[in-house]
């Protein structure tokens, strides 16, 4: 339980191996680290959880935004005695990824923003966003999601129609209170101050927070590193996880995180 919310998380690994922290994205579960986590966790400890609203976790009633979302993630890594991470956010787990980092830099050793920026959208965009998904559903937004979300040929993989689930099985209420959190936030000013190593990698295919946007961010971080996956979308980790978890390892290796 973290802030009147029970947060439905997993660790794995080695308990005494380097600590690495996934946070996904608006509409996802953890359940996108799946084929990452398979790999990494022989030889780290790794936590992953799904944010208020998303997955198995609360949705608590209660006012909450990014502020809460940057809490809840700290709240779990203190509980288990995870600090000097390696960070991996996913687009609103970027956002996380960069408050924590700015707030709790025990906490953060290493900054991997995936898909992400330090502002994401504006207000007209998540505000009609909100709209709809107040209105209609989730289910009436999922196909334009998806197409932002994957390139594609993906779109015909055996696995498909189980992201679909997965997006659609996340309460309207969740998704609209996540959205207004992006909405709310940017974290320019404060992630320029970063001083952590950080990795920022996008699919050259993401409709989301497409190349251009991600590189920005980079560049508010001195020393930051980028990379573009190519064939992918929103989700690298999910359409080229092979390729996603060697630009990991090869930057915690470069980092000593090992």
């Amino acid at each position: 339980m973290t802030h009147g919310a029970a947060l439905h998380c997993q660790i794995e690994g080695p308990a005494d191996a380097p600590a690495v922290v996934f946070s996904n994205s608006l509409g996802t579960d953890f359940r996108i680290w799946d084929a990452v986590v398979a790999e990494l966790a022989q030889n780290y400890r790794v936590l992953r959880y799904d944010k208020r609203g998303h997955g198995l976790s609360d949705d608590p009633d209660t006012g909450w935004a990014m502020h809460e979302l940057v809490t809840d993630a700290a709240t779990l890594m203190d509980h288990f005695g995870l600090s000097n991470a390696a960070f991996v956010g996913l687009s609103v787990g970027g956002l996380i990824a960069q408050g924590l980092a700015a707030e709790r830099p025990d906490l953060v050793r290493l900054l991997v923003l995936a898909d992400t920026a330090a502002r994401i959208g504006n207000d007209d965009l998540w505000n009609d966003r909100i709209a709809q998904v107040k209105a209609d559903g989730l289910g009436s937004m999922a196909d334009a999601i998806l197409e932002r979300w994957f390139a594609p040929e993906f779109h015909h993989d055996g696995n498909f129609a189980m992201w679909r689930n997965m997006l659609v099985r996340t309460t309207d209420q969740g998704y609209a209170r996540v959205s207004a959190a992006i909405r709310d936030t940017d974290v320019m000013e404060s992630t320029s101050r970063l001083t952590q190593p950080t990795l920022a990698v996008v699919g050259d295919r993401d409709g989301a927070t497409p190349p251009d946007l991600v590189r920005e961010t980079a560049e508010l971080i001195s020393g930051s590193r980028f990379s573009i996956i190519r064939g992918a979308g929103h989700l690298p980790c999910v359409e080229k996880p092979q390729v996603f978890t060697q630009l990991l390892r090869g930057f915690f290796g470069e980092n000593g995180h090992v």
